[in-house]
Formats: C-alpha cells, structure tokens, sequence
C-alpha cells in the first residue's frame, strides 16, 4: 500500500495559518493603526455601509496580509485574496471582481505590480463599482459596462513609491506598517511557541527576538527551525545552547544578518571601497535582482544604521565596518 506523503509547503502554509491572529487582541504592535482600523470598521458598521478602500504599505513580514483578513473578520464577510503580478490581462481582474458578492473584501498583495491595463481598469471598479470593458477590434470594438457589487479593496505593497498617484489617491486610508519592538516580538514568539507546543526559555526568547530583524514573520520562522534542532540536538526544549547551535548553523548572526545581508555589506566594503555605489551596480556585482535588494536585504540593514541611502548610491557605515571586523575609512590612517 502506498502512502501519500504530504506536501512540506502545505504544512508550512498550514503552520503559518495557526500562527496568524484570528482576532484584534491577538495581533500585537501597530497599536495605532489597529484603533484607527477600529474606527473605520465601526463608523461604517454604524452607516450600514462598506469602509473605504484601504492601503496598507511596509517591508515583508509586518502583518499586512493579517490585517486584511482581521478587517474581514470583523466585519463578518469574505476576503478574495490575490497578487499583482498574478492578474496579467484585464479578463483576469474582471474574473475577480465580478465573482464578488456585497461587501466582500478583495485584498491584492504586491498592489505595485499590477500592470498599467489593469491599473486603469481598477479606477472605476474602486470609485463607482463598474467595469469598462473593451471587446472586438478597429471600427468593431465596443465598450460593455458591467455593474460591480459594491467591495472593499485592500491593497499591500512594499513599496509604496511605485504605486501611481491616480491609484493612491483612490485609497480612503493609508497605512504604514513599522518594525516591531524587541518586547513585541517576545510576545509574539511566546504565543507562537504557546500554539506549538514547545517549550522556550527566556532566555532562548531574548536571542530569537533579538535575531528577528523586528518582524513577525521572521520571529516565527526562527522558532520554527529551532524547534527541529530541539528535538533532534536536544530534548525538545529550546533553551539557549539549543537557540545558539541553531542560530550557528543556520549562519545567522546577533544582529540577524544572514550571509545574503554580510555579503552587501562585504562587497560594498571591499569591492567599492565603502561607497556610494549605485543600487544597479551593486546589484550586477552581487547576482541579485535589484527589487530583492530594495525590499528584503536594504530596509533592516538601513534600520539597523548598517546601510545608509544617498543620491550617490549606498554607503556601508562605520557599524558595518565594526560588525565585519574592517577598519572604518574614517579610523584608517594613509601614509
């Protein structure tokens, strides 16, 4: 008899749904947007109508997504997920907003890469709940105007400053998602590791919080991959020898900088003399695509001081200096 092994990534994504706050009061942090979030929701509960379209912006990790479907909780409807890169042509947003029912929720993640067609094609969708449709071709095209029912639209991005002004000014609120404290995140990891079912120490909490690049996401994964170390080095529980092991082989330092993050600093240090270098430049010498600089490794190593951004290109600090074991330009001494 065969047996049908699970797929890891369903598992993962199966995890990762438990661990996600199924209500306000568990969703720690962002305490000021959570109340103006509050107030939205009820104002508009109170008016018998939908809330305005919402845009939440901020690097990976923060909770975007969350927030979305707490706002669908809360309201008690339903939440159409999807992404920007996956509605190509304008027949695939039509099939999205003309299977939503009234007062649902579509949430769009990576709203900054919708392409221009679908973009121009949203505007009415938002504003007055129609879709202009262009069908046939030369002297036989025509216009078809589908009525929408009337959703809400919650867009996530990770970098606000691509989104067109038409688009953003179509938001009824903006937010902006800001990195976690080290006392949030240790919230979060003890109702995370609570969920499991695995025992942490204080002080294994104090080093995963302070490796967690002061994002949910990554605390959570954190204590994820130690967990399997404490149950194959260890006794299950994952305390600070178990925390340091883990973090060792997995080559994550105290500041929480992987070998991907190490080596933009090494090579702007070392190959560019410190800098400024131009993020293309810096990009081609790395292998790395520019969009996976600007948003996953440069927002925590400018959050960190590691990294500074000038209209000359990126400069690594002398902390980064510190932290590599280089000498700092400012303390080498020419002869």
């Amino acid at each position: 008899m065969s047996v049908k092994k699970k797929d890891p990534r369903t598992t993962e994504e199966a995890i990762d749904a438990v661990l996600r706050p199924q209500k306000w009061e568990e969703y720690v942090g962002q305490e000021r947007i959570k109340k103006n979030l509050k107030v939205i929701i009820e104002a508009a509960k109170k008016r018998k109508e939908n809330p305005d379209h919402l845009l939440f912006y901020g690097a990976p990790g923060l909770g975007k997504t969350t927030l979305a479907y707490l706002v669908a909780k809360e309201l008690k409807t339903n939440i159409r997920i999807t992404a920007g890169p996956l509605i190509e042509r304008p027949g695939d947003l039509a099939a999205l907003l003309t299977n939503l029912s009234d007062g649902d929720i579509l949430f769009i993640d990576e709203i900054h890469r919708l392409t221009k067609t679908c973009e121009e094609l949203i505007y009415p969708a938002m504003e007055d709940f129609k879709l202009h449709l262009v069908t046939g071709k030369g002297a036989m095209a025509q216009t078809l105007e589908l009525k929408l029912p009337k959703f809400t639209l919650i867009g996530a991005t990770t970098r606000i400053a691509l989104l067109s002004s038409p688009l953003r000014s179509r938001f009824g609120a903006t937010f902006q998602l800001n990195f976690y404290t080290q006392e949030e995140i240790k919230k979060i990891i003890r109702r995370s590791a609570n969920i499991l079912g695995v025992e942490v120490t204080e002080q294994a909490i104090d080093l995963i919080s302070e490796r967690s690049r002061f994002t949910p996401r990554i605390a959570n994964r954190l204590l994820k991959r130690l967990r399997d170390f404490a149950q194959i080095e260890g006794n299950g529980v994952i305390d600070k020898n178990i925390a340091q092991t883990g973090f060792e082989a997995m080559g994550i330092d105290n500041l929480g900088l992987e070998e991907s993050d190490r080596k933009i600093l090494r090579t702007i240090i070392q190959k560019f003399n410190g800098g400024p270098v131009g993020i293309q430049a810096l990009a081609a010498t790395l292998g790395e695509e520019i969009d996976t600089i600007l948003e996953i490794y440069e927002p925590y190593l400018l959050q960190l001081g590691l990294l500074k951004r000038t209209h000359r290109g990126r400069i690594a600090t002398d902390l980064a200096y510190s932290h590599l074991g280089f000498t700092s330009k400012s303390k080498q001494i020419s002869f």
